[in-house]
């Protein structure tokens, strides 16, 4: 739904006064306050860094809640309502420019009541008025700023706004809201239902068998939005959306089509070799600015890095590239080093900025490498690019490999170069640290940790996947409910669905690296919580909010894949794998369903339905399903490993354990493996050579 905008303001912004996004914006520098605090604010009880870097602002910020809505229906004042993460760039421009500005701060507080959100505690709310900026503008990003009515109906949203154009909206909806208040108020209703109408999905009774002409539509729709010589997709600026390449994996596994594994490899090479990769400490930054993964928007996010781990790791089991192999280690070495908690949970990300500057921890002018490297410095320099007058802006030089040196090994002389380099990085003011920790980026971070160990085959990997594991069970759990927010020895927000989703889906992935049936358990109370407290009967759909949290103006559905996947495709993927698992055809009903809803948008649009693309090829070639048994089931399960299969859902322990799937099939004295589909096995096998046959 489309909203056709009823007055002359929206008009006014749609034809260009205002930036609709942040990456239009033009960089303004300036230094933040420190010292004494002029001013505090509602903020300053919250543990949200966000929040609290918004905590000293002259303007009156309140935390998202009943407070801030009450206040503004008894002073019958607007709202406004600004989104952001600690680790945005434009977010601190903006707070920069205009909430540290007294002029500003005083209309705002006059006119309005103000509130803060961090969009990772609270995607909910986020979901809402981003929703609304591009149902008004056709576009959205952060910071998200949001004008609304007392009862929080948006009348207007946008991203980035200069000082000038910010106190251009504010005079026009103060004004507005006295004098065209009825207007106002009919904008908001239309709003409200577009937003209430977005993203759901009603239920599709017809049923869709994939066929095999589904899936190659799918993928020619695709392959005229990719990359093949850079990777990622057409045009800039390119994210690493890494549920895409998994889906490709799959693709190219299942359905034997090269042109999916070209893309893959073109999309992690170039990554590997450019500067969204940190080549001195590991990691990758959120996105690049250009078609060359070239310049990064330097804030790292643990979300990207958990599941890049998972990637990266995959498609080094399916080629054998070292280089592959090179980045997994590196990027859980600085995910250990930055990112982790001394409770062994996973911080949510690192600033892009350092001292009000973009990218200055991670730039080099030529003569800082020359002085600390001396005679080593030339081959470093050819090695990374590095120009007198810099690679990127004002002499600066973002370290980024040649193609051609990137397919030899690292030569030795480079290793002790950049060691030389991460010891002096390490001396500069490190980049601000997000330290909350949320329970879904941390299944994801989880879920790498499994995926390297278990083809890797490095124990601390697994120790460390469990460690994370029972601190999200010892600090987010209660009952079978689970917290979305962890800061300062305490728990906090109800949980939205994807924190279930993607822990259930670091747990299966815990089962599968150890066999410990506790963690597939686990996994079945929380998906049975899920279903308990976010499905809806009518639509076979999950909400993303709990029916025991307090109403918004709209119940959203998680439906498309973005930079992580849905909630719901994560659920759909689970109901599949537990199904087949427990043997509960309901599970597997609910899955089908989910499916079939988004059918037609997945077949005509996969980029943005990727996970449920997994799921297709699931349904249209039924996993296999491999029980291994005996006293040696570790052995057997780690070389099984050493290949990429996609389609198998692997089971067993030295018992026959409680799964249907196990039953009579412990062999004494011998550790056998059954290769199944649909419950029906294949003669059992002891040596792995010999199953592996059996799958291909």
């Amino acid at each position: 739904m489309r909203i056709k905008p009823i007055l002359v303001i929206l008009t006014f912004f749609l034809a260009g006064l205002v930036l609709n996004s942040c990456l239009k914006a033009q960089k303004q520098e300036s230094e933040q306050q420190d010292g004494t605090h002029e001013h505090s604010n509602k903020l300053i009880n919250e543990t949200s860094p966000y929040l609290l870097q918004h905590a000293h602002n002259p303007v009156n910020w309140y935390p998202w809640g009943e407070e801030a809505i009450e206040k503004a229906k008894k002073e019958d004042k607007l709202l406004i309502i600004s989104i952001g993460y600690a680790a945005c760039h434009w977010c601190h421009v903006m707070e920069r420019e205009s909430f540290e500005d007294e002029e500003v701060a005083k209309f705002m507080n006059e006119n309005f009541v103000a509130i803060k959100v961090d969009r990772e505690e609270r995607p909910d709310v986020d979901q809402i008025y981003m929703d609304a900026s591009y149902l008004i503008n056709q576009s959205g990003g952060w910071p998200l700023n949001a004008i609304a009515l007392p009862d929080g109906k948006p009348v207007f949203a946008g991203t980035y706004f200069p000082k000038d154009k910010w106190m251009k909206v504010l005079e026009v909806f103060s004004k507005g809201y006295i004098e065209k208040r009825d207007e106002l108020v009919k904008q908001a209703e239309n709003i409200t239902a577009g937003v209430q109408e977005y993203a759901y999905i009603n239920v599709k009774s017809e049923e869709h068998k994939a066929t095999q002409e589904d899936l190659e539509q799918l993928f020619f729709w695709w392959k005229g939005n990719i990359d093949f010589k850079y990777g990622g997709k057409t045009g800039a600026p390119k994210f690493p959306m890494p549920n895409n390449y998994n889906f490709l994996l799959n693709y190219y596994k299942i359905m034997g089509e090269e042109k999916a594994l070209q893309a893959v490899k073109a999309t992690l090479d170039n990554m590997a070799y450019g500067g969204i990769y940190d080549q001195l400490g590991g990691g990758f930054a959120r996105y690049s600015t250009d078609t060359r993964w070239k310049v990064p928007h330097f804030e790292k996010m643990l979300y990207d890095n958990g599941q890049l781990v998972s990637l990266y790791a995959k498609a080094y089991q399916l080629t054998k590239d070292p280089k592959y192999k090179k980045v997994v280690f590196e990027t859980l070495d600085f995910v250990e080093r930055e990112l982790t908690s001394p409770e062994n949970g996973f911080y949510s990300s690192l600033d892009a900025d350092t001292e009000g500057e973009e990218g200055k921890f991670y730039v080099w002018k030529k003569s800082e490498i020359d002085a600390l490297l001396g005679k080593s410095a030339a081959e470093f320099n050819e090695y990374y690019n590095i120009a007198e007058e810099g690679n990127w802006e004002d002499g600066k030089n973002i370290l980024l490999i040649s193609p051609d040196k990137a397919e030899n090994p690292e030569p030795e002389s480079i290793k002790q170069s950049k060691e030389i380099l991460f010891k002096e990085r390490s001396k500069r003011t490190k980049p601000g640290l997000d330290d909350k920790i949320l329970t879904s980026w941390n299944a994801l971070m989880l879920k790498g940790y499994v995926d390297a160990y278990k083809i890797f085959g490095e124990k601390a990997f697994l120790e460390k996947a469990i460690k994370n594991a029972e601190f999200i069970l010892k600090n987010m759990k209660d009952g079978n409910r689970l917290d979305r927010n962890y800061k300062n020895g305490e728990s906090s927000i109800n949980g939205f669905l994807d924190d279930y989703s993607l822990t259930i889906e670091a747990l299966i992935a815990l089962y599968q690296a150890t066999f410990n049936e506790k963690w597939l358990d686990l996994a079945k109370s929380f998906n049975d919580y899920a279903l308990e407290h976010f499905y809806d009967e009518k639509s076979g759909m999950f909400f993303y909010t709990s029916d025991l949290d307090p109403g918004l103006i709209a119940r959203k559905m998680e439906i498309a894949d973005n930079v992580i996947v849905s909630s719901n495709s994560s659920m759909a993927n689970n109901l599949f794998v537990l199904g087949t698992y427990f043997d509960i055809q309901d599970y597997k009903n609910k899955s089908s369903q989910m499916l079939n809803n988004v059918f037609t948008d997945l077949v005509d649009n996969g980029m943005h339905y990727a996970n449920w693309g997994v799921l297709l090829l699931n349904n249209y070639k039924e996993p296999y399903e491999v029980a291994i048994v005996g006293e040696d089931f570790e052995a057997k399960r780690k070389e099984i490993e050493q290949y990429y299969f996609p389609n198998i859902l692997l089971m067993g322990g030295k018992t026959e354990g409680k799964l249907p799937l196990l039953e009579n099939k412990l062999m004494e004295d011998q550790t056998t493996i059954y290769v199944c589909k649909q419950k029906v096995c294949k003669l059992p096998v002891i040596d792995v050579e010999k199953a592996i046959k059996l799958i291909k």
